[in-house]
């Protein structure tokens, strides 16, 4: 099965965006947001921004 995780962790005066793939790779953001469900919502806006990670899991699957 293939995860997608978001997350908002602490950063200075805010929140920092994290994506983590269930294959370990995770991306976070530089920038840091005023609230977590901001820095969430540009932690989903990553995901949309690179479909190419998210079509490597059917293709994972596929290969199953």
């Amino acid at each position: 099965m293939a995860d997608v995780t978001l997350s908002a962790t602490p950063k200075g005066n805010g929140f920092q965006a994290t994506v983590t793939y269930s294959s370990g790779v995770s991306i976070s953001s530089a920038e840091a947001f005023p609230t977590k469900a901001e820095a969430i919502s540009a932690a989903a806006m990553k995901v949309l921004d690179m479909p190419d990670r998210l079509e490597e899991f059917d293709v994972s699957d596929a290969e199953d």
